[in-house]
């Protein structure tokens, strides 16, 4: 191959990697802004926003479907080492995260036209709305994370999940409370139930991409509590 032919193709590979990585920015920011709308129609009560989301989970599910593409061509074509490998194979992981992260969104505006549906009170507690913007913040800063192979701002976002498990422990005290003192807020107190088990499930999603991020950075797995207060108990080659 002539040195032409190397530029070229390095060239080539560069184009293709930015690409990848934008397709993983545009599905953040549409995970983001879906979970985003349903808290809002929860809140709203706006059926036409929750509609909205449940629609829009096709486009990320699109997304996914060409970051596998993309990420696959690389593979076999580029053959890639070292730390571009390591970020292609997460950028899979990473997409398929995503694309749940969509998932939870549409069962949270599922669970938002279950509550406007309902002729019973409706508790809308603050813990929610803190909930989904701690787990909207994480999402955001795990893929910046990842994208700029920041394993500091990545453990960062692995430590942030506590503070949405204690919200959703809390959310589950209250309404607990709510059932027992009155049995009409049963069901719009289960549906909110569901509506707070997504949103930790959002943190934890985030949580799955700032790991992948410190694994990108450092090439250490803190996977399963695989690193205890910052020291690595297993390291990847």
């Amino acid at each position: 191959m002539s040195p032409a032919e190397t530029t070229s193709g390095f060239r080539h590979f560069h184009e293709q990697l930015a690409t990848l990585k934008q397709r993983l920015l545009d599905m953040s920011a549409r995970a983001e802004e879906l979970v985003d709308l349903s808290v809002d129609a929860l809140l709203t009560h706006d059926k036409d926003k929750a509609e909205v989301v449940i629609e829009g989970d096709r486009e990320i599910d699109l997304l996914e479907n060409e970051v596998e593409a993309l990420a696959v061509q690389l593979l076999a074509l580029q053959q890639p080492m070292a730390r571009d490998l390591r970020f292609i194979i997460s950028a899979i992981k990473v997409s398929s995260d995503l694309e749940r992260v969509g998932d939870h969104a549409v069962n949270i505006a599922q669970s938002a036209l279950r509550l406007i549906s309902l002729r019973s009170p409706i508790i809308l507690n603050p813990e929610i709305e803190d909930m989904a913007r701690r787990a909207r913040r994480m999402l955001s800063d795990a893929l910046d994370a990842f994208i700029r192979a920041d394993g500091v701002l990545g453990r960062e976002v692995c430590k942030a999940d506590d503070a949405v498990d204690a919200l959703h422990n809390s959310l589950f005290r209250i309404l607990l409370t709510h059932m027992m003192a009155d049995a009409r807020t049963i069901n719009p107190s289960l549906e909110l139930l569901l509506v707070s088990r997504n949103l930790e499930r959002v943190a934890d999603l985030a949580t799955n991409i700032g790991e992948d991020a410190v694994y990108l950075a450092e090439g250490k797995q803190i996977k399963h509590r695989a690193e205890v207060d910052g020291q690595a108990a297993a390291t990847t080659p």
